[in-house]
This record gives C-alpha cells, structure tokens and sequence, in this order.
C-alpha cells in the first residue's frame, strides 16, 4: 500500500431540511390549523482515529465528503427525518487542521477518538411553531441551516517509541525485521526503505513500537535523498538508534564522518529532534575482526564522549540483538 502521510480535503456536512408550511384540510377538521413539520438536521462530519490505518492514501483519491440534508417537514407536525452522520477514519497519530482559521482541530494520539468536524445544518420550523392566540394561521417558516463546510489538512505522524535513523544499507531494515513483527523489503541497495515502516515488539508483556525511516544522506535537510520527507515520523518518538555500519569501511575516518552527516542532518532539520536522547549502534560486528571492532569502538568514544550510549550487533545474524531489545525495554519503562 502507498504511504501517504499529509493531504489537503474539503468537507461539507449536509444541510438542514426547510420546515414546512401546511394547513389540516381534514375534512372532520375545518379547523384544524397549521400543521407543518419542521426540516431534519443535516449530516453531522465527525473524525475518528483506527489504529488499523497506517497511511492517509484513502484520502488522496478522494479529497471531497459531502454530507446529506436533512429531510423536509411534513404535514400532521411530522419532524423529517435527520441526515446520517459520517464518520471519516484517520490513523493514529494524525493532526488535523482548519485550514481558514490557520488552527490545529485534534491530534488523534488514541484509538477510536472522535471529533465533529464539521456540524450539520439544524432543520427549519413548520409554521407549526408559529401559532399565537393572536395570529391562528400563520404561513411562516424557515428554512434549514446550510452546514458547516471546512477544508482540512491532515498530517501524520506516526506514534512510535522507537526511531532508527542511519545512512542507507546501514542495516536498518534487516534490525528492524529480526526483533519485530515488520517484514520490509530487504536488498544490496540505497533506498530499499522507500516509506516508513512500523514494528512491533513484544517484550515481558509490553508493547514498543519501532519506526524504521528511509536512509539519509548528506544534503538530506535540502532534500536530497528520501529520509528528509520522513524525519517528522521521528519527533514523537522517546529515543532514536542510530544504526552505523562498520562492516563495509575500509578506515574509521569513514564511520565518523558517517556520524556526523546523520547528526548534522538532524540538527539542521529540527534542534528538537537532534537533541532526543541517540543510541549508537555499531551494527556488521560479523564482518570484521574483534580487534579492529574494539579500535573502532574506542575511537568514537573518544570523539563523542559520554553523550551517546553504544551498542555493537550484528543485525543479520541476530548477534546481540535482544541484549538490545532488553536495554530498550529498560529504558522506556524505567
């Protein structure tokens, strides 16, 4: 399924039914007086958030939701009937804003959160109403509401305890599909990850969701490359690995300026989001020797300090993975 996550749509709820204008001709009744009904209300629009959805893709082939009218009154005071409400479904994490009033309506951070949208027009009154002892026939009536009518844009976000960030090919995806419940595309490639992807791990009873984003690449804050698209994905998130290739270098002058591309990317990009707590994770310990593993080890301890936490798997042969999983779990439910 495409992944789209912001769109532009318009909403009209429906109209409120006229109310009516009618005299009981009955014929045991000459008097019988007014009776017209008043109109139906309209199509009330709410917005309610499925934990199913993942992608805002239903909303780009359709970009328009009318709501019905209400029914017009009827004769014998009879009411029409109201207009159906419409409900439109949004994943989890969507923020939706009134476009004219330039305001944030909601952010459907929980399953099947409602809001109303858009309110459908009240019914008109019969001349029904408008009996006084003075005036006994009046022929007056109005006429329904025209509903609310909005144009939103929807933003997501998506909600995840987890983000993995790193240049392409760095492991991400083959990390996030050995201690998941995702299977994304895995090949030799840049970019195999075109679009977010969410997994799911179940530990000690508890849930954490990871989202694994497109590689980036230096330039990323301008554009270049995919991730820049995707990093908002990352700014709900409680800590971000940085997963960091050390199996397909030569030298470690490499891995370094590495680091500091994704760094680099991120403080540029958002200051908020560079300064999320960061985990490094040396990731392919599988392809080089113990002792090289251990410079390289050392090296970045000494560029970065005590600033980032570091952790050495093999993401492939699932090497020290759920050590990881287990510093993980400690860390979000500490």
């Amino acid at each position: 399924m495409k992944f789209i996550d912001e769109i532009k749509i318009k909403i009209f709820a429906g109209n409120g039914g006229d109310g009516l204008s009618s005299f009981c001709k009955e014929k045991f009744r000459p008097l019988g007086g007014p009776d017209g009904g008043n109109g139906g209300n309209g199509s009330n629009i709410w917005g309610i958030a499925d934990k199913n959805l993942n992608t805002l893709i239903n909303y780009q082939y359709k970009k328009i939701y009318k709501g019905k009218n209400g029914e017009n009154g009827k004769k014998s005071k009879q009411t029409g009937k109201n207009a159906k409400n419409i409900f439109l479904k949004f994943p989890l994490g969507t923020l939706i804003t009134d476009i004219k009033l330039n305001k944030l309506l909601i952010d459907l951070t929980k399953n099947k959160q409602k809001i109303l949208l858009a309110k459908g027009g009240k019914g008109g009154l019969g001349n029904s109403n408008f009996k006084t002892s003075i005036n006994r026939s009046p022929r007056k009536k109005t006429l329904g509401k025209i509903g609310e009518q909005k144009e939103l844009y929807l933003e997501l976000k998506i909600l995840a305890n987890i983000g993995l960030i790193g240049m392409p090919n760095s492991g991400k995806s083959t990390l996030i599909s050995n201690i998941t419940n995702a299977k994304p595309k895995i090949s030799n490639y840049p970019f195999t990850t075109l679009y977010p992807n969410l997994g799911t791990i179940n530990y000690k009873k508890k849930k954490i969701i990871i989202a694994d984003i497109p590689g980036l690449i230096k330039g990323a804050y301008k554009g270049y490359g995919l991730g820049i698209k995707f990093l908002r994905h990352l700014q709900r998130t409680n800590l971000l690995l940085h997963i960091i290739d050390i199996g397909s270098y030569i030298n470690e002058v490499n891995i370094l300026k590495n680091i500091k591309i994704i760094l680099n990317e991120l403080k540029k990009f958002n200051k908020l989001l560079y300064n999320k707590p960061i985990w490094l994770i040396l990731n392919k310990i599988d392809l080089i020797s113990k002792e090289k593993l251990n410079k390289i080890y050392n090296i970045i301890i000494n560029k970065f300090k005590t600033r980032f936490p570091i952790y050495k798997i093999s993401a492939l042969k699932k090497n020290k993975c759920y050590f990881l999983v287990s510093k993980i779990y400690k860390y979000i439910f500490k």
